[in-house]
Protein backbone atom coordinates (compact mmCIF):
# COMPACT_ATOMS: atom_id res chain seq x y z
CA UNK A 1 0.00 0.00 0.00
CA UNK A 2 1.19 3.49 -0.82
CA UNK A 3 1.10 6.39 1.64
CA UNK A 4 3.54 4.89 4.15
CA UNK A 5 7.09 6.18 4.52
CA UNK A 6 9.99 6.11 6.96
CA UNK A 7 11.76 9.24 8.14
CA UNK A 8 14.71 10.01 10.39
CA UNK A 9 14.31 13.03 12.64
CA UNK A 10 16.64 14.93 14.93
CA UNK A 11 14.57 15.90 17.96
CA UNK A 12 14.95 17.78 21.21
CA UNK A 13 12.68 16.61 24.03
CA UNK A 14 12.18 19.00 26.94
CA UNK A 15 11.85 17.29 30.32
CA UNK A 16 11.08 18.53 33.80
CA UNK A 17 14.05 18.18 36.20
CA UNK A 18 12.00 15.75 38.27
CA UNK A 19 12.33 13.31 35.34
CA UNK A 20 16.14 13.32 35.43
CA UNK A 21 16.27 9.87 36.99
CA UNK A 22 13.89 8.30 34.46
CA UNK A 23 14.84 10.05 31.23
CA UNK A 24 14.07 7.12 28.91
CA UNK A 25 10.53 6.71 30.25
CA UNK A 26 9.94 10.44 30.01
CA UNK A 27 11.18 10.51 26.40
CA UNK A 28 8.90 7.63 25.40
CA UNK A 29 5.97 9.37 27.08
CA UNK A 30 6.65 12.56 25.13
CA UNK A 31 7.01 10.70 21.82
CA UNK A 32 3.80 8.77 22.49
CA UNK A 33 1.91 12.07 22.44
CA UNK A 34 2.77 12.34 18.72
CA UNK A 35 1.13 9.04 17.78
CA UNK A 36 -1.87 9.08 15.41
CA UNK A 37 -1.78 12.85 14.99
CA UNK A 38 -0.79 14.77 11.87
CA UNK A 39 2.53 16.59 12.08
CA UNK A 40 3.28 19.44 9.68
CA UNK A 41 6.96 19.09 10.55
CA UNK A 42 7.08 15.49 9.33
CA UNK A 43 4.29 15.88 6.74
CA UNK A 44 2.38 12.86 7.94
CA UNK A 45 0.64 11.01 10.73
CA UNK A 46 3.12 9.42 13.14
CA UNK A 47 2.37 5.68 13.43
CA UNK A 48 5.49 4.41 15.22
CA UNK A 49 8.88 5.56 16.44
CA UNK A 50 12.26 4.12 17.37
CA UNK A 51 14.25 6.64 19.45
CA UNK A 52 18.01 6.71 19.92
CA UNK A 53 19.38 9.14 22.52
CA UNK A 54 22.47 10.72 21.00
CA UNK A 55 24.13 11.78 24.28
CA UNK A 56 23.91 11.28 28.02
CA UNK A 57 24.26 15.05 28.41
CA UNK A 58 21.29 17.42 28.50
CA UNK A 59 21.15 21.17 28.13
CA UNK A 60 19.56 22.98 31.08
CA UNK A 61 17.22 25.74 29.90
CA UNK A 62 16.94 28.86 32.09
CA UNK A 63 13.61 29.83 33.61
CA UNK A 64 11.45 29.42 36.69
CA UNK A 65 11.56 25.65 36.08
CA UNK A 66 14.91 24.83 34.39
CA UNK A 67 13.82 22.18 31.90
CA UNK A 68 16.28 19.70 30.42
CA UNK A 69 16.72 19.61 26.64
CA UNK A 70 17.59 16.05 25.56
CA UNK A 71 18.77 15.55 21.98
CA UNK A 72 17.85 12.33 20.22
CA UNK A 73 17.47 10.79 16.79
CA UNK A 74 14.30 8.87 16.01
CA UNK A 75 13.13 6.70 13.13
CA UNK A 76 9.50 7.47 12.38
CA UNK A 77 6.91 5.54 10.44
CA UNK A 78 4.55 8.03 8.81
CA UNK A 79 1.21 7.82 7.04
CA UNK A 80 1.10 10.54 4.39
CA UNK A 81 -1.60 9.93 1.73
CA UNK A 82 -1.49 12.16 -1.34
CA UNK A 83 -3.90 12.51 -4.29
CA UNK A 84 -3.85 9.51 -6.69
CA UNK A 85 -2.03 7.26 -4.21
CA UNK A 86 -3.38 3.71 -3.97
CA UNK A 87 -4.61 2.76 -0.48
CA UNK A 88 -6.32 -0.24 1.07
CA UNK A 89 -8.91 -0.31 3.82
CA UNK A 90 -11.64 -2.45 5.33
CA UNK A 91 -15.23 -1.64 4.39
CA UNK A 92 -17.34 -0.95 7.48
CA UNK A 93 -20.53 0.38 5.90
CA UNK A 94 -22.25 0.41 2.51
CA UNK A 95 -25.23 2.41 1.28
CA UNK A 96 -26.62 3.29 -2.13
CA UNK A 97 -24.84 6.68 -1.92
CA UNK A 98 -21.44 5.71 -0.50
CA UNK A 99 -18.88 3.19 0.72
CA UNK A 100 -17.20 3.74 4.10
CA UNK A 101 -13.89 2.16 5.10
CA UNK A 102 -11.20 2.29 7.77
CA UNK A 103 -7.49 2.47 6.89
CA UNK A 104 -4.87 1.09 9.29
CA UNK A 105 -7.48 0.99 12.04
CA UNK A 106 -7.60 4.75 12.67
CA UNK A 107 -8.26 6.78 9.49
CA UNK A 108 -11.72 6.87 7.94
CA UNK A 109 -12.44 6.99 4.22
CA UNK A 110 -15.58 7.57 2.21
CA UNK A 111 -16.21 6.95 -1.48
CA UNK A 112 -19.25 8.81 -2.77
CA UNK A 113 -21.54 7.36 -5.44
CA UNK A 114 -20.20 9.74 -8.12
CA UNK A 115 -16.73 8.28 -7.48
CA UNK A 116 -17.87 4.66 -7.91
CA UNK A 117 -17.59 3.56 -11.56
CA UNK A 118 -20.70 2.43 -13.40
CA UNK A 119 -19.40 -1.13 -13.50
CA UNK A 120 -20.57 -1.57 -9.88
CA UNK A 121 -24.28 -1.97 -9.24
CA UNK A 122 -25.81 -1.50 -5.78
CA UNK A 123 -27.86 -4.45 -4.51
CA UNK A 124 -29.36 -5.81 -1.31
CA UNK A 125 -28.75 -9.57 -1.02
CA UNK A 126 -30.03 -11.55 1.94
CA UNK A 127 -30.57 -8.30 3.84
CA UNK A 128 -26.99 -7.10 3.26
CA UNK A 129 -25.97 -4.16 1.09
CA UNK A 130 -23.38 -4.87 -1.58
CA UNK A 131 -21.86 -3.45 -4.77
CA UNK A 132 -21.50 -6.10 -7.50
CA UNK A 133 -19.62 -5.79 -10.79
CA UNK A 134 -21.83 -5.95 -13.87
CA UNK A 135 -19.00 -7.71 -15.75
CA UNK A 136 -17.65 -10.09 -13.07
CA UNK A 137 -20.21 -11.45 -10.61
CA UNK A 138 -17.50 -12.55 -8.18
CA UNK A 139 -16.14 -9.02 -7.93
CA UNK A 140 -18.13 -7.77 -4.92
CA UNK A 141 -17.72 -5.06 -2.30
CA UNK A 142 -19.50 -5.53 1.02
CA UNK A 143 -18.90 -4.94 4.73
CA UNK A 144 -15.64 -6.64 5.69
CA UNK A 145 -14.15 -6.44 2.17
CA UNK A 146 -10.62 -5.05 1.82
CA UNK A 147 -10.90 -2.47 -0.94
CA UNK A 148 -8.18 -0.82 -2.99
CA UNK A 149 -8.94 2.78 -3.96
CA UNK A 150 -7.34 6.02 -5.09
CA UNK A 151 -6.99 9.05 -2.83
CA UNK A 152 -8.84 12.21 -3.92
CA UNK A 153 -8.11 14.30 -0.83
CA UNK A 154 -6.97 14.00 2.78
CA UNK A 155 -8.27 16.13 5.66
CA UNK A 156 -5.25 16.37 7.97
CA UNK A 157 -7.24 17.74 10.90
CA UNK A 158 -9.75 14.91 11.24
CA UNK A 159 -7.66 12.27 9.37
CA UNK A 160 -10.45 11.72 6.85
CA UNK A 161 -9.87 10.52 3.29
CA UNK A 162 -12.05 11.06 0.24
CA UNK A 163 -11.50 8.19 -2.20
CA UNK A 164 -12.36 7.00 -5.68
CA UNK A 165 -13.21 3.68 -7.36
CA UNK A 166 -13.33 5.12 -10.90
CA UNK A 167 -10.09 3.49 -12.11
CA UNK A 168 -10.25 -0.16 -13.23
CA UNK A 169 -7.39 -1.16 -10.90
CA UNK A 170 -9.53 -0.31 -7.87
CA UNK A 171 -12.13 -2.43 -6.11
CA UNK A 172 -11.97 -5.61 -4.02
CA UNK A 173 -8.26 -6.20 -3.34
CA UNK A 174 -8.62 -10.01 -3.28
CA UNK A 175 -10.41 -10.11 -6.64
CA UNK A 176 -7.92 -7.69 -8.22
CA UNK A 177 -4.96 -9.80 -7.06
CA UNK A 178 -6.56 -13.00 -8.35
CA UNK A 179 -7.48 -11.48 -11.73
CA UNK A 180 -4.45 -9.29 -12.40
CA UNK A 181 -4.18 -10.10 -16.12
CA UNK A 182 -7.86 -9.43 -16.81
CA UNK A 183 -8.11 -5.96 -15.28
CA UNK A 184 -4.63 -5.04 -16.56
CA UNK A 185 -5.84 -5.61 -20.12
CA UNK A 186 -8.95 -3.55 -19.41
CA UNK A 187 -6.77 -0.78 -17.98
CA UNK A 188 -4.52 -0.88 -21.06
CA UNK A 189 -7.54 -0.68 -23.37
CA UNK A 190 -8.93 2.27 -21.39
CA UNK A 191 -5.59 4.11 -21.58
CA UNK A 192 -5.28 3.52 -25.34
CA UNK A 193 -8.84 4.76 -25.90
CA UNK A 194 -8.12 7.85 -23.79
CA UNK A 195 -4.91 8.56 -25.72
CA UNK A 196 -6.74 8.12 -29.04
CA UNK A 197 -9.53 10.45 -27.95
CA UNK A 198 -7.02 13.07 -26.82
CA UNK A 199 -5.17 12.88 -30.16
CA UNK A 200 -8.44 13.18 -32.11
CA UNK A 201 -9.47 16.15 -29.99
CA UNK A 202 -6.08 17.82 -30.53
CA UNK A 203 -6.35 17.27 -34.30
CA UNK A 204 -9.84 18.77 -34.32
CA UNK A 205 -8.65 21.77 -32.28
CA UNK A 206 -5.70 22.32 -34.62
CA UNK A 207 -8.01 22.26 -37.66
CA UNK A 208 -10.35 24.73 -35.99
CA UNK A 209 -7.46 27.10 -35.25
CA UNK A 210 -6.19 26.78 -38.82
CA UNK A 211 -9.63 27.60 -40.21
CA UNK A 212 -9.82 30.68 -37.96
CA UNK A 213 -6.40 31.87 -39.11
CA UNK A 214 -7.10 31.41 -42.86
CA UNK A 215 -9.55 34.33 -43.25
CA UNK A 216 -7.09 36.57 -41.39
CA UNK A 217 -4.29 35.59 -43.75
CA UNK A 218 -6.48 36.20 -46.82
CA UNK A 219 -7.44 39.60 -45.42
CA UNK A 220 -3.75 40.46 -44.91
CA UNK A 221 -3.04 39.46 -48.52
CA UNK A 222 -5.84 41.71 -49.84
CA UNK A 223 -4.53 44.65 -47.79
CA UNK A 224 -1.01 44.14 -49.15
CA UNK A 225 -2.30 43.99 -52.74
CA UNK A 226 -4.32 47.21 -52.29
CA UNK A 227 -1.30 49.01 -50.86
CA UNK A 228 0.81 47.82 -53.77
CA UNK A 229 -1.73 49.09 -56.33
CA UNK A 230 -1.89 52.48 -54.58
CA UNK A 231 1.90 52.83 -54.79
CA UNK A 232 1.82 51.94 -58.51
CA UNK A 233 -0.80 54.65 -59.23
CA UNK A 234 1.15 57.27 -57.34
Amino acid sequence: MEGLKESEANLVVYLHPSMAKCVNDAILRELSSLLFTYSETFDGVVLAYDPNVRSNLAKILPGIHPYLGVRLKAKLLLFSPKPNMLLEGEVVKISRQSIHAVILGFSSAVIADEDIRDEFKYKVKHGKEVFVSRHHKKHKIKAGTIIRFLVKSFDEEILHISGSLVAVHTGCARWLDANLEEWSQADSTTRKRKDRDEKEQKTADDKMMANREMPSLKKDDRIKKLKKKRKEHT
